[in-house]
C-alpha cells in the first residue's frame, strides 16, 4: 500500500479525515480536496505529507481541474474515495425546498459522477484501481423527512453496481460503504432535526436511533476508515460491486 495514490473528496474532517489518516498510516500518498479551506490547513498541519486543494464538488469545472491536479501531484491515481456529500434539510416532501433537493443531488450524486468520470482514465492506467463510494444506511432504508438524502444514497448504490460491471474488465473494483449512526457533529445535527420535526427531546430521538440497531453504540469513523483501507488492499481484490453496511446491525428505519 506504500505505493498507492489515493484521492479523497471532502477529506478534511469527519469520516473523510479518518480515511485520509488511515491511508497515510499505511504509507500511501494522499490527496484531499474539500470546500473547507481552514479545515484543510488544520489537517495539513497534522498530516504534512498530504496534498490538499479547495474544491466545490457541485462545480463540474472545479472537478475537471482538481482531479488532473491530484494525478499530477501524486503521479497517478490508484484509489478514489468519493466521500463528499451533504445531508440536506429534514422536511416532509410537500414542504421540501426544491432548490435544497437539487443541491443534495448535485453534490451527492452528480458530484460523485463527475469526479469518477474524470478519474477513470487514471484508474485504468493504475492497473489495480479502486473506487469506494460513500453511501449510507439511508441507501437501504427509506427515511421519512429525509427524502433527498435517502434518494441520493440509494442512487449511489445503483451507480456502484453499474460501475463495478462496467470497469471490471479493466481490473477496477468498485464498492460502496453504508455507515449507520456515526459519531460526530453531523449525526448530532441529524438528531436535532429529528427532534425539531417530531416534537421529541434530543434524548428521546437519540434513544430511538439506538433502538433500531443490535449494537447500542455509534459507529467509530476510524472503523469506517479501516474498512476502506481493507477494500483498497490486496486482501480486498476479489470484492467488487458490494454495498457493505457498517451500522451496528441496524434492522429498521429510525424515525
Amino acid at each position: 500500500m506504500s505505493q498507492q495514490r489515493v484521492l479523497i473528496t471532502a477529506g478534511a474532517s469527519g469520516i473523510g479525515r479518518a480515511i485520509a489518516q488511515a491511508f497515510v498510516a499505511k504509507g500511501a500518498r494522499v490527496f484531499v480536496c474539500d470546500i473547507d479551506e481552514p479545515a484543510l490547513r488544520a489537517m495539513a498541519d497534522v498530516l504534512p505529507g498530504v496534498h490538499t486543494a479547495v474544491c466545490d464538488i457541485s462545480s463540474r469545472t472545479a472537478i475537471e481541474q482538481m482531479v488532473p491536479d491530484a494525478a499530477e501531484r501524486m503521479g497517478g491515481i490508484d484509489v478514489l474515495v468519493n466521500n463528499a456529500g451533504i445531508p440536506g434539510p429534514t422536511a416532509a416532501v410537500e414542504n421540501f425546498d426544491p432548490d435544497a433537493w437539487e443541491r443534495v443531488m448535485q453534490i451527492n450524486l452528480t458530484g460523485t459522477f463527475n469526479v469518477t468520470r474524470v478519474a477513470i482514465p487514471y484508474l485504468k492506467q493504475s492497473g489495480a484501481g479502486v473506487i469506494i463510494n460513500m453511501s449510507s444506511v439511508a441507501g437501504r432504508f427509506g427515511y421519512p423527512n429525509r427524502s433527498a438524502y435517502s434518494t441520493s444514497k440509494w442512487g449511489l448504490i445503483g451507480f456502484t453496481k453499474s460501475l463495478s460491471i462496467e470497469l471490471g474488465g479493466d481490473g477496477i473494483r468498485v464498492n460502496a460503504l453504508l455507515p449507520g449512526a456515526t459519531d460526530g457533529p453531523r449525526f448530532q445535527q441529524v438528531l436535532q432535526g429529528r427532534a425539531a420535526i417530531s416534537g421529541k427531546t434530543l434524548e428521546q430521538v437519540s434513544a430511538d436511533a439506538m433502538s433500531s440497531q443490535s449494537l447500542k453504540f455509534l459507529v467509530d469513523p476510524n472503523h469506517i476508515a479501516d474498512l476502506a483501507v481493507f477494500l483498497a488492499s490486496d486482501s480486498g481484490r476479489s470484492i467488487s460491486g458490494q454495498a457493505l453496511s457498517i451500522d451496528g446491525d441496524m434492522q429498521h428505519t429510525s424515525t
